[in-house]
């Protein structure tokens, strides 16, 4: 059981860090998202996808404004 759990936080880490990589973000707010998932990765990973999800969220509500 602990070697599937294992398994599923390094799939996630691998894609929270792909995603950081193909984010607009700046080098600095990118490595320390980098740094963030690979020290702590089970609540790196849960703030990325956090933040990731409020992001969009902002997105979406600036682009329904922009509509208007």
């Amino acid at each position: 059981m602990g070697s599937i759990f294992g398994l599923i936080i390094l799939v996630l880490d691998i894609i929270a860090i792909v995603g950081v990589l193909k984010s607009s973000m700046g080098t600095g707010k990118m490595t320390l998202w980098i740094i963030l998932i690979i020290i702590m990765p089970v609540v790196g990973v849960m703030l990325y996808f956090f933040n990731w999800q409020e992001e969009l969220v902002f997105r979406n509500r600036v682009h329904v404004n922009i509509k208007r």
